[in-house]
Formats: structure tokens, C-alpha cells, sequence
């Protein structure tokens, strides 16, 4: 327990809390701005399996607050997921660091879930944060919450049967363009750290079993102005997950294509349909299209089109915001 004899010396957590946190099993969704600080904190303070779940690979903008990234993984086109449990093993090889490189969804939020002790939020879209609140309330496991833009952060500790859940505080998906996002005002990386601190600590009094230290209020802050705030959110007796267990999202079905938040990005979901890449490189290559090859997904182009492919079928395409151009360059060049 030497690792961790600093953290033991903090009373209200203790040997005891110290070993609730190396019993305990937590999901980090999204290994962006918000998930690399969540694993780094978790891994570091003892956390006794942490898997980690990311869509994504890593760029260079992603650098400037996503914590656990460095030049070589851009260049070694490395997956978020599998370059963030890289770097966390190297930090702590004491504990269980796992990942997976999906994009969650309700095919497959179920298994992802299951046995977990609790969700962690670093997702950077609405859609994924109410369907984890589905599984969160449907498997009784806690989850929290995180936001970032800008300058201004908010965190809310969700536990189910107890305290408000995500769709009292926001009932619907916002539309489409009626919200601002960190590619239209950006966001500090102070920020998303702040965040993402706030959500790990919350987590800590989760797991070793300090719940009655939970702040369940909603904190909001400005770190350009200087304000913290604690909002009180009203349980809603009449809220369709938590109280009416209708399982909007879960139960939405599959969504084909999804707007990702950079770069006018989309992905293409093919439902149940895995790629061999050595059959898709040999079909790219009797069009003399240029391939760059990963062990984790293939990179072409397509004129100005970027075309990431994965080998469970999904398709990141960058440069493309209209997205039956998305699925007919996925139709043309990968398969129907």
C-alpha cells in the first residue's frame, strides 16, 4: 500500500476506503479532454480495474488538453483508448487497465456497462450522455456527469433511486445547432481538467464508500470570471427514465451516421458488419488510392475527404459534413 500511503493519511478515506478503491470497477466513456484526466486521476489513486472506451484516434489538436497524448501517437496512428491505457500502465501495472475502441451505443451499451461499479462521463455529445443515463438508472449503477466549453464546466454525481437523474435536469436533446460546442468557442484546457478533477473525486467518495460526502448539487463554474456556483436539481416525479423507466435511448435503436464534434466530421455505424482489411486494401489498391495502414484502422483519401476505417465496419470521415455524401463515399468505396 505504499503507492498509495499518501492518499491513506487523508482521514476520511483511510486503508480501509483505500481498499474499497482496489476492489471497485469503473467504466470511463470517452478518452478525450475530459476521460484522459478521469483514468489518470483513477489509475493513479488505486482504482482496481479501469476500462476505457473511445471511438476516436488521436490528433494533433487534441494535444493542447487531452492530458495523456504525445506527438508519437499521432504519429504512430494509434487509437485514443489504446494510447491512454498504454501510458496508464506504465503508471500504475498494479491494477487492471482495459479499453476497447467502439463507439457506444444501444448495441452494445448493455455488455459495455454490466458489472460496473460506476460510469464515468468524458463524452463531448448529449446523445451518449442520456443513454448512459438508460443504463445507469436500468443496472442501478451510479454515474457521473461532466461538461466543458469555453471556460465554464458543470458536474453532476447521478445515483439511481436517490438523487435526480440527467433528463430532470435535461429532459430532451437540445436541436441541432442550438447549442454552442467547443469547435464554435473552443474550450481551456484549465477547464476540462477542472472538470474532470471534480468528477474524479466524486468518484473516489463513490467507491470507497464515502456516498454521504457526495455533493448532489449541480456545480457550475466560470474560470474566466472567477464563479462557482452549486444549482439544486429537483428530482422530477414525473421524468420519463427515472421515473417512468422508458428507456428512450437504449431502446432507440441503431444510429447509422453520427455527427462527431471536430472538424465537420462524420461517422458511419454499419450495424453488425466487421471489415477485413486485407480485402478492403486490395480493393482500394486496383484504384490506385493511397492507403495508410495501422494495426487498428486504415487512412485514405478521398479528394479532400479523410476516411478512417475500423475493424468493426465504423468509418470516421473528416471534411464531410452532409451525410448522404458520408454514406455514399462509405457504399462506394468500403461496402454497401
Amino acid at each position: 500500500m505504499e503507492r498509495y500511503s499518501k492518499q491513506i493519511l487523508f482521514n476520511d478515506l483511510g486503508e480501509k476506503g483505500q481498499r474499497n478503491l482496489l476492489n471497485s470497477k469503473v467504466l470511463v466513456v470517452g478518452c478525450g479532454a475530459l476521460g484522459t484526466v478521469i483514468a489518470n486521476n483513477l489509475v493513479r489513486a488505486g482504482v482496481g480495474y479501469v476500462k476505457i472506451v473511445d471511438r476516436d484516434y488521436v490528433e494533433l489538436s487534441n494535444l493542447q488538453r487531452q492530458m495523456l497524448f504525445d506527438e508519437s501517437d499521432i504519429q504512430n496512428n494509434i487509437p485514443k483508448a489504446i494510447a491512454a491505457q498504454e501510458k496508464l500502465k506504465k503508471i500504475n501495472s498494479e491494477i487492471i487497465i482495459d479499453c476497447e475502441v467502439v463507439d457506444m451505443n444501444p448495441t452494445n451499451a448493455i455488455r459495455l456497462c454490466k458489472d460496473m461499479d460506476l460510469i464515468l462521463d468524458g463524452t463531448d455529445n448529449f446523445s451518449t450522455r442520456f443513454l448512459i443515463n438508460d443504463v445507469s438508472i436500468k443496472l442501478n449503477i451510479p454515474w457521473i456527469y461532466g461538461g466543458a466549453i469555453g471556460s465554464t464546466g458543470m458536474v453532476l454525481p447521478i445515483i439511481p433511486g436517490k438523487t435526480p437523474c440527467f433528463r430532470c435536469l435535461q429532459p430532451e436533446v437540445p436541436e441541432t445547432g442550438g447549442m454552442a460546442t467547443c469547435d464554435t468557442i473552443g474550450v481551456l484546457n484549465s477547464t476540462t481538467s477542472i472538470v474532470a478533477s471534480l468528477q474524479s473525486i466524486e468518484a473516489i467518495k463513490i467507491l470507497s464508500k464515502n456516498e454521504e460526502r457526495l455533493n448532489n448539487k449541480l456545480q457550475v463554474f466560470d474560470l474566466w470570471t472567477g464563479e462557482f456556483n452549486f444549482v439544486e436539481i429537483q428530482k422530477n416525479t414525473y421524468c420519463t427514465a427515472c421515473a417512468k423507466h422508458q428507456w428512450d435511448f437504449l431502446n432507440r435503436g441503431y444510429e447509422d451516421v453520427v455527427y462527431l464534434c471536430h472538424n465537420n466530421s462524420v461517422q458511419i455505424n454499419p450495424a453488425n458488419r466487421g471489415v477485413n482489411f486485407e480485402d478492403l486494401i486490395r480493393k482500394l489498391e486496383r484504384i490506385d488510392i493511397e492507403i495508410k495502414k495501422s494495426p487498428y484502422f486504415l487512412r485514405f483519401f478521398i479528394e479532400d475527404v479523410q476516411i478512417s476505417v475500423f475493424g468493426d465496419g465504423r468509418a470516421i470521415m473528416k471534411n464531410v459534413s452532409d451525410t448522404n455524401q458520408a454514406k455514399s463515399l462509405y457504399a462506394k468505396y468500403i461496402g454497401s
